[in-house]
Parts: C-alpha cells; sequence; structure tokens
C-alpha cells in the first residue's frame, strides 16, 4: 500500500470514527439539535418581532409626517384658489405644494367655469396622474359627509399605500374645507424598504450567530455533561472485561458525581462477590484434589484386594462360597467404578487448575484409533473408516482419551455397530463416530457434554463416572480443537471431533498465558 492510499485511508476512517460519534441516536448529536432548535425558535420569534415593530414604526413615522406636510401644504396653496381656477393657477399651486420639505409628488383636480375638469400635477405630463389613484381611495376623498357635533367637516384626509413596479408608495388624497379644488399626493416609501430591508439583513445575520454559538454552546455544554458518561462507559467496559480494580474518580456532588459514587459501590462489591466466589471455587478444587489423593492410597490396597477376589472368581476350583458371589462381584465392579471416578476428579481437577500439558508427538490417526479399540477389546463392535497416512502433532495420551470415551459412549448408550470416520480438511483431522441407536433427545443435546449430567433423572446412578464426555471435550480444548453432538438423519447419534494438524502453537500461546 501507497503512503498515499494509507492517508486516504486513514482519513477516511477518522471521518467514518467521527460520523459514528454523531449518528442520530447520539446524545451529543441529539443536544446540539435541541440546543439548535430552541435557539433557532427564540432567534427567529425575536428577529420577527423587532422586524415587525421597526416596520410599524418606520413607515407610521414617515407617513405621519408626509401626511401631516400634505395636509398643512393644502390649506397654505390649494386653500387660497378660487373656486373655479385657471389652469395656469392650478399648475403653479401643484409645484409649490410639491417644493415642501417631504419632496412628495401633487396632483389638483379643479373645474373651470365651463364644467371641464383641470388636472394640473407637480411633474411633467407623463408624472403622477388621476389613474394612480385606487378608485376606492378617489371614491373616499369625494364622498361628502354630513356635518354635526361628531363630524366637523364634510371631507377627510385619507390615504392608502400601494406598490407598483416593485417600489412602495404612499397615496393621500383630501378636498378643500369649501368643497373646492382636491388634491392627492404620491410619496415613494423607497428609502425605507431600503432601511428595513437592511435591518431584514442584519437580523438574518444576528439569527445565524445565534444558531452558530447556541451549536457551539451545545457542543460545550454536551462535551461536559458527556464526558463523565463517556468515563462511565469506559470503566462498565472495563470491567465487563474482567477488570474488577476499575474504579471512577469521583468530583463534585451532583447527580453524574453520585452515579460514580453508585458505579464504584457496584464495582467494589462486584469485586468482593467474585473473590470470595474464586476463593470458594480455589477451595472447592483444592478440596477434591486433596480428596482424590486421600482416596488413592486406600483405593490402592483396595484394588489389590479386589483383584484377588476377582481371580478367585475366575478360578475353575469352585472355591468361591455361591452365598457371596454376587456380593463379591458388586465389590469388583464398585471397586473398579470408584477407581475410575477418582482419576477422572483428579483429570478434572488438573484442567480447572490450569495445570494440564500437552506432550506432543507425531501420530497417524488411524493407527492411533486402532491402537485404542484393540486395547478395549472393541475390535467386533466398531467399523473403522480411516485411511493410513494422515498424520497430526497431538498428545497420544489424550487423544486416546477423547476416543475411549466417545467410542465407549456409542457403544454404552448406542447401537452396534458404531462406525468411526476419519478425513482431513482446512488443516484439520475430522473424527466422525456415529452409532446405530435411537439418538439423543433433543432437550438433552445441549447438556451431553456437562458433568454429572444423567439424561433421565429416573436413572441416576449408571455404570460411567458423569465426566467422560466432558473430560473428552477438555482434552479436544486444549488441542484448540472441539466436540460436537448431533443426531444423523439416517438414525443414531454423531459425536464430530476437530483437532488441528499442528497443536505445538496453541500449546506455546497457552503455556504463555497461563504463566503470565
Amino acid at each position: 500500500m501507497t503512503p498515499a492510499q494509507g492517508g486516504v485511508r486513514g482519513w477516511a476512517a477518522a471521518r467514518k470514527g467521527h460520523l459514528s460519534r454523531l449518528r442520530f441516536t447520539s446524545l451529543r448529536l441529539r443536544l446540539v439539535v435541541v440546543f439548535g432548535l430552541v435557539a433557532l425558535t427564540a432567534a427567529v420569534s425575536a428577529s420577527g418581532i423587532a422586524y415587525w415593530l421597526n416596520r410599524e414604526a418606520v413607515l407610521t413615522r414617515t407617513q405621519d409626517a408626509v401626511l401631516r406636510d400634505f395636509q398643512q401644504e393644502m390649506q397654505n396653496h390649494a386653500g387660497l384658489l378660487p373656486e373655479l381656477p385657471e389652469q395656469y393657477e392650478l399648475q403653479r399651486t401643484a409645484r409649490e405644494m410639491a417644493n415642501s420639505s417631504q419632496r412628495f409628488s401633487v396632483l389638483l383636480v379643479a373645474q373651470d367655469s365651463d364644467g371641464e375638469e383641470l388636472y394640473a400635477n407637480s411633474g411633467a405630463m407623463n408624472g403622477f396622474s388621476v389613474q394612480d389613484v385606487p378608485k376606492s381611495l378617489r371614491a373616499a376623498v369625494n364622498d361628502e359627509q354630513k356635518v354635526d357635533s361628531s363630524n366637523k367637516y364634510p371631507y377627510h384626509l385619507y390615504w392608502q399605500r400601494i406598490v407598483d413596479d416593485g417600489t412602495p408608495y404612499l397615496v393621500a388624497g383630501t378636498k378643500v374645507i369649501n368643497g373646492g379644488t382636491t388634491g392627492y399626493m404620491l410619496k415613494s416609501l423607497e428609502p425605507e424598504a431600503k432601511d428595513l430591508n437592511s435591518l431584514a439583513w442584519s437580523l438574518g445575520i444576528a439569527t445565524g450567530l445565534a444558531l452558530i454559538g447556541s451549536a457551539l454552546l451545545a457542543q460545550a455544554a454536551a462535551t461536559t455533561v458527556l464526558k463523565p458518561v463517556h468515563r462511565l462507559g469506559v470503566a462498565a467496559r472495563r470491567l465487563g472485561e474482567g477488570k474488577l480494580d476499575t474504579r471512577l474518580r469521583v468530583s463534585g456532588t451532583d447527580e453524574l458525581a453520585d452515579l460514580s459514587r453508585t458505579f464504584n459501590d457496584a464495582a467494589e462489591a462486584l469485586e468482593k462477590r467474585v473473590d470470595d466466589m474464586a476463593a470458594r471455587d480455589e477451595a472447592s478444587r483444592r478440596f477434591v484434589a486433596d480428596m482424590s489423593h486421600e482416596l488413592r492410597t486406600p483405593l490402592t490396597a483396595i484394588t489389590a484386594v479386589t483383584e484377588i477376589l476377582e481371580e478367585e472368581l475366575e478360578a475353575e476350583s469352585g472355591s468361591m462360597d455361591p452365598m457371596i458371589e454376587p456380593a463379591v462381584r458388586l465389590v469388583v465392579s464398585e471397586t473398579r467404578r470408584l477407581n475410575d471416578l477418582v482419576e477422572n476428579l483428579m483429570e478434572v481437577t488438573r484442567f480447572d487448575a490450569g495445570t494440564a500439558r500437552l506432550v506432543l508427538d507425531d501420530v497417524d490417526v488411524a493407527d492411533q484409533i486402532t491402537a485404542c479399540i484393540d486395547a478395549r477389546a472393541w475390535l467386533d463392535a466398531v467399523d473403522l473408516d480411516a485411511e493410513r497416512g494422515i498424520h497430526a502433532r497431538l498428545d497420544p495420551r489424550r487423544l486416546d482419551v477423547i476416543l475411549a470415551n466417545l467410542i465407549g459412549n456409542a457403544l454404552k448408550h448406542g447401537g452396534s455397530p458404531v462406525r468411526v470416520a476419519v478425513r482431513t480438511a482446512d488443516h484439520e483431522v475430522v473424527i466422525e463416530v456415529r452409532d446405530h441407536g435411537p439418538g439423543i433427545p433433543e432437550d438433552v443435546l445441549p447438556h451431553v457434554f456437562d458433568r454429572f449430567y444423567k439424561a433421565s433423572a429416573s436413572r441416576p446412578r449408571s455404570e460411567g463416572s458423569g465426566l467422560g464426555l466432558s473430560i473428552a471435550l477438555e482434552n479436544a480444548h486444549i488441542h484448540g480443537g472441539e466436540i460436537t453432538a448431533a443426531n444423523s438423519p439416517k438414525g443414531g447419534a454423531v459425536f464430530t471431533l476437530r483437532l488441528p494438524r499442528d497443536a505445538s502453537e496453541l500449546a506455546q500461546e497457552g503455556e504463555g498465558k497461563q504463566s503470565s
């Protein structure tokens, strides 16, 4: 791999790590999102209210100033016109009114002596015209109202905001008090619109900055809150890995500190419980080992006596009293069974204590199986399907223990003939032991390798010790192999033993772990 490829892969791995920490189910991301939404809602609401209030204030202030100036101009100039003015008088008055401080456009409408309507505006011919005034506004301006105590004037000032080609305008109109000339005013609100747009942009930028600030604040808050949670997660993983001395540093008096104290108390209680259990387990193993060693001495003497009794039973002289012969046979059988049980208990103790070792040798698997069958006189009951020349580096004694237990179990609980097949697969030696019995009940299959497990509670006593298959499995594990039990579709039970072709590397690794 080139350095460039390594850099790209490193960047991709780092980016993937960051994205995994920011997944949507992450508490950190949810805190940032919630903070952001709250800040966005608050900022948008505040900006909207501020914009609306400023908009109304700006437009109202401008509008009031313009209308007040227009009304004053109507009184000072249009009110001085005669009831039937001439065109030049009307035009001059419109220009004078437009020269006010507010600089609005003016349109004056009056009637001449012939009853014709005269129009005069403050600009050019194509300037402000009556068509620019909304009909509703014209109707309201020309509407003569009844004068009474609550209404002192027949005509009033009316105004309206319009938009023409994207530009906002203020339009207003009124009649002079005596009902002569009608005046209209047009004022552009474009400067105010630009100011309001600038205000909107400023509020938008402020909202964006508030959102960014809230995200940074949420990140800081999430880091502050989640750092103890992260430490708690790391400590929990270490505790799950068996490091029971793991503790958290506690600081503060908040809820997270209480959680850390609770974790430390739980870890301390767990460590004490595990230490107590380990001590009891060690004492139990030591008791079994001591008991087995103590039993070997009297068993040796008892075994010697039972051998003499067995020779007497097999003698043709008939010196054994027929009345006690069944009892003698029972003693011989039970002594042999007790001797096997003690040997198996000692073997189990060695496995539990981690002192079992492999003595490896290069063996021919077919020859090893043949020797196991021949030594136990099983040649007539076992069919062997194994080619010579399949070699493996294994412990011959432990392999013999595995085979004896599997084949003996098949002969005892299955049905003859028992078939033993050997094959190789993926640097492994696979040995299958199949019987022709009724098979293993489905509820028993998960427990066939358990120590002292009895398939039927009504038959707690059997000829075996109940440790044979368990010892076989432990011997397979120490080789780095495995044993599985299943029922064959053709009937009967099948035990499959898988062992590596070379167990030397595993043995060295196991010894290194035990020494550490």
